[in-house]
């Protein structure tokens, strides 16, 4: 059998080198080339039996050669690498009709394992025609970020938008579920018909029924008229179901039939309506859990779930706060807010946050000091400060604790006893009390400080102290300096 050549295009020479390296181990051929130009000579001499191209080179786009090489070489397979890793690069390498996509920097190992897949005869058949009419380049992205969790979607996403399949997104709220919901729609084939979007939590569920499928006039008390549907509506589009975890029994079989025979029938109706609209479901419940407690249709939840796609927490993808806060601030200056930018320390400060209520808490945090902040650059006092107002404001930290953490009350509690029970009879006669606030007091003054980086006036409004009695409590408690940084 001849051998099995592979021909790499990139602008970078180490890079050429490392692909070199890695695939002449896995026992290819390999070819390497710093130009478009000489790449498409290879292939209009009928060599090469795959290719991997960058994206952005000297003489031409990689994206843009890949049409030439399907119509000349249908069969040869194009993997497209890039640095500019976006929804929108993945989404252009797949309706271009590329192989695969893969992010900079990328794993040898997969490289590897994707020439492989790629060189098998089932990949051989050519790529299905690209969407006609995709948004352009400048467009605002929907997604943002570059973290390997965030390619992870982009990848699945790029091969979901040419299909009609039910997609089932799955993350915690403030995750982005409608923007992902909203990508599959403005990417795919009925990015000409609506997007609609329905809330089932938002929804009284006698009125559930109503909502998706439409009444006629008379179908009960109150209805005065025809009203359409949510499906109706979203005919020729997408219908978005987000939290269909909270969707009631009743309204799962009639969602049931849908899926199941395309059609449906509105409320006091006697006429089926073809249902004509890609459905895509969202929540941040475990539906599995769901359907083993009764409360979720295991037939529905197989229709809805054949592509399931989970969206990470921002606490997973903290390597993407720079982006979405450079993103969020140029949206407010857009909207007519003041112009801010956010100091390379201010920062570090939101990627130390745990961030519970994810994207959607970071884009409120941003907004909020657009408006309110005085300081053109956002420092970090400025965003310690803030999230120590948002973490005051959320109440008891109890509620917030994982499962199976124990609350404040209960470790203080259990300290206690475990104290009491180890002196027994050998108590102090007096000052106790006094002795136990001061051992609460100085590691809760200490770590205050440290989270305000020393500042006592910030420290002071941290804890609902005047910053006199903050002092007077540092000198007797003799927190030195030191002890706010340990």
């Amino acid at each position: 059998m001849s051998e099995v050549t592979i021909l790499v295009a990139d602008d970078d020479r180490g890079i050429r080198t490392v692909l070199d390296q890695a695939l002449q181990r896995a026992g290819y051929a390999v070819r390497t080339t710093g130009q478009t130009r000489t790449l498409w000579s290879w292939i209009e001499g009928g060599e090469g039996d795959l290719v991997i191209t960058d994206v952005v080179m000297p003489d031409e786009n990689g994206l843009d050669l890949i049409p030439r090489v399907k119509e000349l070489r249908p069969d040869l397979p194009v993997v497209v690498t890039s640095a500019r890793n976006t929804l929108l690069t993945a989404v252009r390498a797949t309706e271009r009709g590329a192989f695969e996509y893969l992010p900079k920097p990328f794993d040898l190992q997969e490289v590897v394992e994707v020439v492989e897949r790629g060189l098998a005869p089932a990949a051989r058949g050519g790529a299905e025609e690209p969407a006609a009419g995709a948004p352009d380049e400048d467009e605002q992205m929907p997604l943002i970020g570059r973290s390997p969790a965030m390619q992870d979607v982009y990848r699945v996403l790029a091969r979901l938008v040419g299909t009609e399949l039910t997609v089932m997104i799955n993350g915690e709220s403030g995750t982005g579920k409608e923007l992902v919901a909203r990508a599959l729609h403005d990417y795919g084939k009925r990015r000409e018909g609506p997007f609609v979007a329905v809330n089932m939590a938002a929804i009284p569920r006698e009125l559930i029924e109503s909502e998706l499928f439409g009444h006629e006039k008379g179908a009960f008390t109150g209805a005065t008229h025809r009203q359409a549907g949510r499906f109706e509506q979203a005919s020729g589009g997408t219908l978005f179901l987000d939290e269909i975890g909270d969707m009631p029994m009743e309204a799962q079989t009639r969602l049931l039939r849908v899926l199941q025979e395309g059609e449906y029938t509105t409320v006091g109706g006697r006429t089926p309506l073809k249902a004509d609209s890609r459905i895509v479901a969202a929540t941040h419940q475990d539906l599995g859990e769901l359907v083993r407690a009764g409360r979720f249709r295991e037939d529905l939840y197989y229709r809805l779930n054949v592509v399931p796609l989970r969206l990470p927490a921002l606490r997973e993808r903290i390597e993407d706060i720079p982006d979405l806060v450079r993103h969020f601030l140029n949206r407010c200056e857009r909207e007519g807010l003041p112009r801010k930018s956010m100091a390379p320390e201010a920062l570090e400060s939101l990627r130390a946050h745990s961030w519970p209520g994810n994207v959607r808490e970071l884009e409120n945090l941003v907004r909020r000091l657009c408006a309110l902040c005085s300081d053109d650059v956002i420092g970090a006092s400025t965003i310690q400060s803030e999230l120590a107002d948002v973490e005051s404001d959320r109440g008891d930290g109890a509620s917030r604790q994982p499962a199976g953490a124990q609350s404040l009350a209960d470790a203080v509690d259990a300290h206690l006893r475990a104290y009491f029970d180890a002196h027994g009879d050998g108590l102090p006669a007096a000052g106790v009390y006094d002795r136990v606030i001061r051992e609460v007091e100085r590691p809760l003054i200490s770590l205050a400080l440290e989270t305000m980086g020393g500042n006592q006036l910030r420290t002071a409004k941290l804890l609902g102290l005047n910053r006199n009695t903050l002092r007077k409590k540092i000198r007797e408690l003799d927190i030195e300096p030191g002890d706010a940084t340990r």
